[in-house]
């Protein structure tokens, strides 16, 4: 793993992008194999079954979310491990919900694994966008292509002919539903936070951005690397069990709109100064490169307040790596993956 050096953080050592081993089989391979073969035709119907059929039929919100836990039973991912900042285990039904995203919030998820956005789906049924580290616009996407969008190769800028748009048009186009974006724009293995899009920033001053983090035990479903359909679906299909880690933390808001306002009136310096650190963390955001220079110091803070919330609940640190080394870590891990290759 000598080679792939460059592909750590400096500052910590995480290499976000490589795969998480595989515990094992063992003894109990023939059992594994057993689950595999037996759930896979399964999954293939009853996943067919929700996109080709009932995803077109009449059947409301409530039809189509018991639907996708009925893709998510499959696998055994019943155990949902649920966490919301401020509040205590059993006590979310006494906070009327306010703490959970509503309809015309903004989802900031984390990004390791196709099982995200189903389950997010399944919770929230949102509207999915696809977020790039070149532009604040984002690109409105089916569940079924941010599913695959988790087995791609990492985009920086958005494919020909793509229709982009802000958030605040989404949200107004879609009131009764949620916007999810993924601000790291590519998948990782969950172990850092990478560098996040501007696409946030188009979020209006008043909606709420709920930061949510998603892990998984065992970690191997994750797909930090493109193209590994069978790898995620063995490891989903052969353990008896999988459990999700939700944590879901107080909603943060675009407060750039107004601290921008503030800065072009006869306000003081020092006046926005205290607004500035009043609303948002104070350590340097990290952002992508093709991006970075048109960000004020304003909304560079409501992303850091975002990315620090991220890491935090996921327990885990931010890293410099973003879209464009993982590119170059793709083309270095397939050049070896082919040279090992008889």
């Amino acid at each position: 793993m000598e080679k792939y050096s460059q592909f750590r953080d400096r500052g910590s050592g995480i290499a976000p992008f490589f795969p998480v081993p595989t515990q094992p089989s063992g003894l109990y391979l023939p059992f594994y194999v057993f689950l595999f073969l037996f759930r896979l035709p399964i999954l293939i119907t009853v996943t067919l079954s929700y996109f080709f059929v009932l995803h077109w039929l009449p059947i409301g919100s409530l039809g189509k979310k018991a639907s996708l836990w009925l893709i998510l039973g499959v696998p055994s991912i019943w155990w949902i491990d649920l966490q919301i900042d401020g509040v205590r285990k059993g006590s979310l039904a006494t906070h009327n919900q306010a703490r959970l995203p509503q309809p015309g919030s903004v989802i900031a998820s984390s990004y390791t694994s196709p099982i995200d956005s189903l389950y997010l789906a399944a919770i929230f049924d949102p509207v999915f966008t696809a977020s790039f580290p070149s532009t604040r616009l984002v690109q409105r996407i089916s569940l079924f292509q941010a599913l695959l969008r988790s087995f791609s190769e990492p985009q920086q800028s958005p494919p020909p002919h793509a229709k982009l748009v802000d958030l605040g048009t989404l949200i107004r186009e879609n009131p009764n539903r949620a916007v999810v974006v993924y601000p790291e724009c590519t998948t990782t293995n969950g172990r850092g936070i990478l560098p996040f899009s501007p696409s946030l920033l188009t979020s209006p001053p008043k909606v709420k951005i709920f930061p949510i983090s998603l892990r998984y035990t065992p970690a191997d479903i994750t797909t930090p690397i493109p193209g590994t359909y069978f790898t995620f679906f063995w490891n989903l299909l052969s353990k008896p069990t999988h459990c999700i880690r939700v944590r879901i933390a107080e909603s943060v808001y675009n407060v750039s709109h107004h601290t921008t306002l503030v800065a072009q009136s006869s306000y003081s310096s020092n006046f926005l100064d205290t607004l500035q650190d009043d609303t948002a963390s104070s350590t340097d955001t990290l952002l992508g490169s093709e991006e970075g220079d048109g960000v004020t110091a304003a909304e560079r803070r409501v992303l850091e307040k975002v990315a620090e919330a991220l890491a935090r609940l996921g327990r885990v640190k931010r890293v410099g790596l973003g879209v464009k080394e993982k590119s170059e870590f793709i083309s270095a891990w397939t050049r070896t993956t082919r040279q090992r290759r008889p």
